[in-house]
């Protein structure tokens, strides 16, 4: 557990990719098996331990401490785990025969029934240092918070047998923690592990932003565009007698989505977008929504919110693996593989057409459905390669939606904004009454931070715990300019609306509340 914990305490501080790509990939080479395993699902979300939840955690550091204590502490520092590594009581050590490696407390804690776990845990933070307990709560929560993705988790492995991290990719999972067959065939002591299937994931092709001024250096006729749907990217497979839909991580969601997998009557591979289609309608995202986070799939659901795939790109079919191709030549293919499969629940993705950077800018600007939130540009040369690879795809989103909406209440942060209220729900006039329609913590500048800070503090009218009520009068109160990519219906919102991805585009100490925008504007972007 100590090796693990100075992994974790260096990887928190260190901000270089590459230093963080070696200190890993040094872990790995030099920790033994199954201790590196483990640390290997914690790094990249596999490890589930049940009963240990942040509730049972705070309870059990409550009955050390004095919970009001514990509250401002953890106010204050804003981690859960750096609260408890700070405030656990100093512990006499006695003789426990429990094992403090990395693997030995998971297998423990595996084998703890929920009743045995809080008192397992107590031990084991009495017997851990300050930044042991540290990485041991982190663990226990899954919120590592150190700039570790579990993508570099992976080349971190792929390093150490000199392959390349989409082959790791590949078999993920047909792998379960300690992942000693992959450590065995990476370092050439084992065969290569079979995948959990016959359909292997292919890795997804990855678009960056783009700048409207880099199309400057770009010539039109070198690519071509199609609409950047606002759905979940997947691959439909049907290879093999075998039918699988995998998310872009390489998740197996086809159990969410039986009947877009039932619909799959085809032989191939689609990466596509899975949206609701209703009577051949591609719908908001918001239809899809209701269908996502459920363990079972009512009938009801599956009539009113039909799964469907638009494809985008054909990564396999009856020639084999076609990844190799230009992108224009496999979209010729797609086109005829999709109007031979001729399936209701699979559309095609339309090309839009554009003979000028402008004439493209006018389409992005009016796009002919709701679920639409901008243009993917495609180079016609481009082979489907795995990653975000510079200078082939680019997504181009629509300008964002902006209203005028008043601050309601202030949170204060964690990590390095524990110290400020940087967490903000605002909302709208629905006739006399600000209803809140969003929460947002980013978009504003440091500077701005603590000018917001010092608002929330000498304007505040209520507390509840870490959060402050702010005066909100009609002449009276913060407006904040409000970015946001869609709405949705909401019944768990009072105003009935949820915004996508809300972020504050500037301050507007100019405007008084009374000005700010009414709940009718959003109804309005809404629609029917």
């Amino acid at each position: 557990m100590d090796r693990f914990a100075a992994l974790l305490d260096r990887l928190s501080f260190e901000a270089q990719r590459n230093e963080k790509l070696r200190l890993l990939t040094d872990y790995f080479r030099n920790t033994p098996d199954p201790d590196r395993g483990i640390a290997l699902a914690v790094l990249t979300g596999r490890l589930d331990i049940p009963h240990a939840k942040p509730a049972l955690l705070r309870g059990l550091v409550e009955t050390r401490v004095d919970p009001v204590l514990f509250g401002w502490s953890y106010d204050y520092v804003g981690d859960l785990a750096e609260t408890i590594a700070l405030i656990w009581p100093r512990h006499e050590t006695t003789k426990d025969a429990t094992d403090l490696s990395l693997s030995a407390i998971v297998a423990a804690l595996a084998r703890s029934g929920k009743a045995e776990t809080p008192a397992l845990i107590a031990r084991l933070l009495d017997r851990l240092d300050v930044t042991g307990r540290w990485a041991f709560v982190k663990m226990l929560t899954g919120g590592l918070r150190i700039g570790v993705s579990a993508r570099l988790a992976k080349t971190a492995v792929a390093q150490l047998g000199g392959v390349e991290t989409d082959d790791v990719e590949e078999l993920w999972h047909g792998l379960s923690p300690p992942f000693t067959p992959l450590f065995a065939w990476l370092e050439g002591k084992g065969p290569r592990p079979a995948p959990l299937h016959a359909l292997p994931f292919r890795p997804v092709m990855l678009a960056h932003a783009l700048e409207e001024r880099a199309l400057l250096a770009e010539k039109p006729e070198d690519f071509l565009a199609e609409w950047k749907w606002d759905g979940i990217r997947v691959q439909a497979a049907s290879e093999g007698g075998q039918r699988r839909l995998t998310s872009r991580q390489g998740e197996d969601v086809s159990e969410a989505f039986p009947d877009l997998i039932e619909a799959l009557d085809f032989k191939g591979t689609i990466d596509g977008e899975l949206l609701v289609i209703k009577e051949g309608e591609i719908r908001p995202f918001g239809e899809l929504q209701q269908r996502l986070n459920r363990k079972t799939v009512a009938a009801s659901h599956l009539s009113k919110f039909p799964a469907g795939l638009v494809a985008y790109d054909l990564l396999f079919d009856k020639d084999g693996d076609l990844r190799a191709l230009p992108f224009a030549e496999r979209r010729k293919r797609l086109e005829a593989f999709v109007a031979n499969a001729s399936l209701p629940r699979l559309k095609l993705s339309p090309l839009v057409p554009f003979a000028s950077w402008e004439a493209l800018a006018e389409a992005r600007s009016n796009p002919p459905n709701p679920a639409i939130e901008g243009i993917m540009l495609k180079r016609k040369d481009s082979p489907y390669l795995a990653g975000r690879v510079k200078g082939h795809w680019y997504k181009w989103k629509r300008d964002p939606f902006l209203i005028d909406a008043v601050m309601l209440y202030a949170q204060r942060g964690h990590g390095k904004r524990s110290s400020f209220y940087s967490d903000y729900t605002f909302g709208v006039w629905k006739g006399e009454e600000l209803v809140p329609v969003g929460k947002a913590y980013f978009g504003f500048t440091d500077e701005e931070l603590i000018e917001i800070d010092r608002f929330v503090r000498n304007n505040t009218v209520d507390r509840f715990g870490p959060v402050r009520e702010v005066a909100h009068e009609p002449d009276h109160g913060l407006v904040l300019e409000v970015a946001f990519e869609g709405l949705q219906r909401s019944p768990r919102h009072k105003s009935g609306i949820a915004m996508r991805f809300p972020r504050i585009n500037r301050l507007r100490w100019d405007k008084p509340p009374r000005e700010a925008d009414r709940i009718e504007t959003l109804e309005a972007l809404l629609g029917p």
